[in-house]
């Protein structure tokens, strides 16, 4: 979709520029911390968005050792999975045209999504009887719409950190599938929105087959860098676990929470600070300031100082200051089958403001 940033209420974000030039990664690594420090400051003197609210939508098993990469690689007895809670986010805020706007953020089309090979495999591993027992949905994009007295065509825009496992057709609509949402346009990183068109094969085990096939270019608006939508609002590219991945950052309750698949838990985000001992341990002997969430590991470095500037940008959670306001897409949450690693601190589902409908 070519059409200005401006016009459509938005700002390129310059913050970042070079930041990931530097010869060495540590130079790297420094840089990014710095520039985001820098533009936490900023962020904090906006107004907060109007509303904003996590969802709690389905559970998936996954496996412990992509969750937290690295940390059991010498470990002989772990338990082979832990339990992740996708959530929605759903925010309302004011563009820079002064208009009204609604993002829904991770919005996922559990049935479909269901789809993609490495989760379907999973799923052929279980009994029928035995899925929702496993993999539990709690709610649905739809019902939640409902229960906030969001129509769908009020939704402006949908987004997602990455692609991976993403059914996009049932939202956006083809030549042949009516759109549930008729006015939202997809916000995606110019580099994720081009991977998706030809993957790898160590890609395409986590993308949802064909999901982002026949959708109108027009419904499509990609960015080079990071977009600022408005007050208190932005997404910011953080390159690693894929070459487009981009986190939400949104100001709320007087807090910044930060929003990506790239960690699970608040313990990756802040290893020296947990509870669960493999982790502190890990941390302590490598020196690693993050743990990443591995399943695919396009850019390990990038993702680690992505990783790092997200929880700069965030800064301290209120709640708990040693840790910091990374609101995980899919965070690691306790389930009783699965009864592995018990998180230090867990975020949850979380609302502020009131929505302006």
């Amino acid at each position: 979709m070519n059409k200005s940033f401006k016009a459509l209420g938005m700002q390129e974000i310059s913050d970042f520029d070079g930041t990931r030039d530097a010869p060495s990664p540590i130079e790297r690594l420094e840089k990014v911390r710095t520039a985001a420090s820098q533009f936490r400051t900023q962020l904090m003197q906006q107004e907060d968005v109007i509303y904003y609210q996590s969802v709690n939508l389905v559970r998936a098993p996954y496996p412990t050792w992509y969750g937290y990469t690295g940390v059991f690689a010498q470990k002989s007895l772990t338990f082979p999975f832990l339990h992740l809670l996708n959530r929605l986010f759903v925010i309302q805020y004011k563009d820079f045209n002064n208009q009204l706007r609604v993002l829904l953020f991770s919005p996922t089309d559990v049935v479909n999504n269901r789809k993609t090979p490495f989760f379907e495999r999973l799923a052929d591993s279980f009994p029928d009887i035995a899925f929702n027992i496993f993999a539990p949905q709690y709610t649905s994009i739809e019902d939640t719409l409902q229960q906030l007295k969001i129509k769908p065509e009020q939704v402006d825009y949908i987004s997602y950190d990455h692609l991976h496992t993403q059914e996009l057709r049932k939202w956006l609509g083809t030549a042949d599938q009516p759109a549930y949402f008729p006015n939202a346009k997809l916000l995606v990183h110019e580099k994720e929105w081009n991977c998706v068109q030809g993957l790898l094969p160590v890609q395409s085990d986590w993308y949802c087959p064909n999901g982002a096939n026949g959708i109108d270019p027009n419904k499509v608006i990609t960015f080079k860098k990071s977009l600022a939508l408005g007050s208190g609002l932005a997404l910011v590219h953080t390159p690693g676990h894929t070459e487009g991945n981009h986190s939400l950052v949104a100001k709320a309750d007087n807090q910044i929470f930060v929003t990506s698949e790239n960690g699970i838990s608040l313990d990756a985000y802040e290893p020296r600070s947990s509870k669960i001992k493999a982790i502190r341990d890990y941390a302590e002997k490598t020196g690693v300031e993050v743990i990443l969430n591995g399943n695919t590991q396009e850019g390990s470095n990038d993702q680690y100082i992505s990783m790092v500037m997200e929880k700069t940008i965030a800064g301290p959670l209120k709640s708990n200051p040693n840790f910091p306001s990374c609101a995980c897409s899919s965070e690691t949450t306790p389930y009783w089958l699965f009864p592995g690693l018990k998180q230090t601190e867990l975020l949850g589902a979380l609302q502020f403001g009131q929505l302006a409908v």
